[in-house]
């Protein structure tokens, strides 16, 4: 089968966060396909394959180390650059991605960007979850400005810091996150990028993601258009020594979320 490695998120060569697809995967199990992401080790490995809808142009199976997932940002991104790099041709104007969470539109122009899918939990996070948050974080809850459900699909819980440099300076607890998974934004003063994200999931077998196409959604849908402009650059994987770009853009109600994509890796891979 086909093989590509994509780096997403980045103009820069090898500073984005690198997705592993596997082109025509009809006939890969589930078995195949978890081992296959645990093997490549990456925060995501995806497989192409025929929509089971009409509306559809492909279908998206998404996998971390740990598990499958509905929806993921930089790994649509990377699979769409690479069903379009292997000849794949849209219906329509844009592409239509099948995935666990339903059908996502990506947009071409300058570079590619989704729309954001609806959140399937949002709303208030409860007093314990915050406390919890605090400690997973190694911060005084004092500290939080903001908390906000913004899952659509992994499970993010979004917390909002005074700035980009406490951000930067986090040292998480690992042993304290159970099973949460935490986005954590903070603005900057001045500058091209307006925020500085970092996303924890230790449960899906890496502590820290490079840079996270879903979480960025979410936090477009809590604060684009409040604490942050209808359309801005974020930064990402500055402490994994990445340069991540994403550019998020709020357009009649819609968030949606763009990045550079560059395929690094091509070739074959067998699976049995």
């Amino acid at each position: 089968m086909r093989f590509s490695q994509v780096d997403v998120f980045s103009a820069q060569p090898l500073r984005g966060n690198p997705v592993a697809v596997v082109h025509d995967a009809d006939d890969v199990s589930d078995e195949e396909m978890a081992a296959f992401a645990r093997w490549t080790n990456l925060s995501e490995t995806t497989f192409l394959l025929r929509p089971t809808t009409p509306e559809a142009d492909y279908r998206l199976r998404i996998w971390t180390p740990g598990g499958e997932l509905p929806f993921a940002g930089h790994p649509t991104l990377g699979s769409a650059h690479a069903w379009l790099e292997a000849g794949g041709s849209p219906a329509g104007e844009d592409l239509v991605q099948e995935c666990g969470a339903g059908l996502v539109r990506i947009r071409r122009g300058e570079r590619l960007s989704f729309g954001a899918p609806p959140l399937v939990r949002s709303g208030p996070v409860a007093g314990d979850d915050i406390a919890a948050i605090a400690r997973a974080l190694g911060i005084a809850r004092d500290q939080i400005l903001e908390t906000e459900w913004i899952d659509n699909g992994p499970g993010w819980v979004g917390v909002l810091l005074r700035d980009a440099e406490t951000v930067l300076g986090l040292e998480p607890d690992w042993a304290a996150f159970g099973n949460l998974k935490i986005g954590v934004v903070g603005p900057y003063a001045d500058g091209p990028v307006a925020v500085e994200l970092r996303a924890f999931c230790p449960g899906y077998g890496m502590p820290e993601d490079p840079v996270t196409g879903s979480l960025n959604a979410g936090v477009g849908q809590w604060l684009a258009g409040r604490t942050l402009p209808t359309s801005y650059v974020a930064s990402q994987g500055t402490v994994l020594q990445r340069a991540g770009r994403v550019h998020v853009e709020l357009v009649d109600g819609q968030i949606w979320v763009g990045g550079d994509t560059r395929t690094t890796v091509t070739g074959t891979v067998s699976l049995d």
